[in-house]
């Protein structure tokens, strides 16, 4: 799978790192409006997670200001869009006309009906980078869930909370980013819809800026069917914690509980990944290197071999990652 990334911003800095670990897929090219970045110096990137950004070799690598002359490259086989939200209508519906595939960075778009649109169009050549099934924590509970190990998923909480995201200025606009519901709950969206199906409502309770809510606790209905589904997160006025998120999720045999938080001074806690069985017994497995980077290539991975197999990984299906986003706005109001 030969890729090109569009938008060198802190997203496209960690696509890159994960094509550097991946036997399965080469990136050949980026655009970007930067000229220091199609130098090479990558340097001013920065996130809440993985290393800064720095000097790469853009040697071998077919580099361009604009993203039009990507498309028209045989030598790209698949376009990986790292652009804001507001910008990905535009480059996904041009990349599949010109009958590339598609990676598309989460979420796929700010409306939810703009997403589905997309996602029609894809006609098995659009993928959307739902990264957190693949950390091996959260994968533990899509593949429990798939092979019901434990029996099925009857409860959840779900959390995700961040600083300050001060490296994002557009945060708060509901035209361009879309705020910490669909730039950073999207995910526990998705994962709920991965494992308890599509809720029918929400009630939710937030504090909001701009309009737009910035903390939020939610719980999920569906269908009247009796499992407890809830979710609270956003962004807290401090960079002390500049990231945490975790879970406790109840199979019928089983409860599976994690959380992560990242400190501004260096520290970390951790409730490890932890399984209490219904027959009293504790099992903590020691999954992955804990490498965040780890999670990106297994995800580019699984996108090469959607490619060469023609088969869409259920992670990364477009109508899934729609799904997300409706989610996201039934949480909205």
């Amino acid at each position: 799978m030969r890729t090109a990334i569009v938008g060198v911003g802190f997203m496209g800095w960690i696509h890159y790192l994960a094509y550097q670990r991946s036997p399965h897929a080469e990136l050949v090219g980026f655009c970007s409006r930067s000229e220091a970045k199609r130098s090479g110096d990558w340097t001013s990137i920065q996130g809440n997670f993985g290393p800064p950004g720095r000097q790469i070799d853009v040697s071998g690598l077919t580099v361009t200001e604009h993203w039009q002359a990507l498309l028209e490259d045989p030598g790209v086989d698949v376009i990986d869009v790292c652009l804001p939200p507001s910008m990905h209508e535009e480059v996904v519906v041009a990349a599949l006309d010109a009958g590339k595939h598609v990676l598309c960075e989460k979420p796929l778009a700010l409306q939810a009906d703009t997403a589905r649109r997309l996602a029609d169009r894809g006609d098995g050549r659009l993928m959307v980078a739902h990264i957190l099934p693949f950390h091996p924590e959260f994968q533990l509970l899509v593949d429990a869930a798939g092979d019901q190990r434990w029996g099925k998923p009857i409860a959840g909480r779900f959390k995700r909370t961040i600083g300050p995201p001060d490296w994002i200025p557009d945060f708060y606009d509901a035209t361009s980013v879309g705020g910490p519901l669909l730039d950073l709950h999207v995910h526990d969206a998705h994962l709920i819809r991965l494992l308890f199906g599509m809720p029918d409502r929400v009630d939710t309770a937030s504090r909001k800026h701009q309009g737009v809510p910035k903390l939020y606790e939610t719980v999920f209905h569906f269908n009247d069917s009796p499992v407890v589904v809830s979710c609270g997160g956003g962004v807290i006025d401090s960079s002390a914690r500049p990231f945490t998120h975790g879970f406790e999720v109840s199979f019928e045999k089983a409860t599976v509980r994690f959380e992560f938080a990242a400190y501004a001074d260096g520290q970390t806690s951790v409730v490890p990944l932890t399984i209490m069985h219904a027959d009293g017994t504790v099992e903590m497995p020691t999954l992955g290197d804990g490498d965040p980077i780890t999670a990106f290539a297994a995800e580019i991975n699984a996108a090469a071999e959607s490619v060469r197999t023609g088969k869409i990984h259920p992670v990364l299906d477009a109508s899934i990652a729609a799904d997300a986003i409706e989610i996201c706005q039934m949480q909205a109001g």
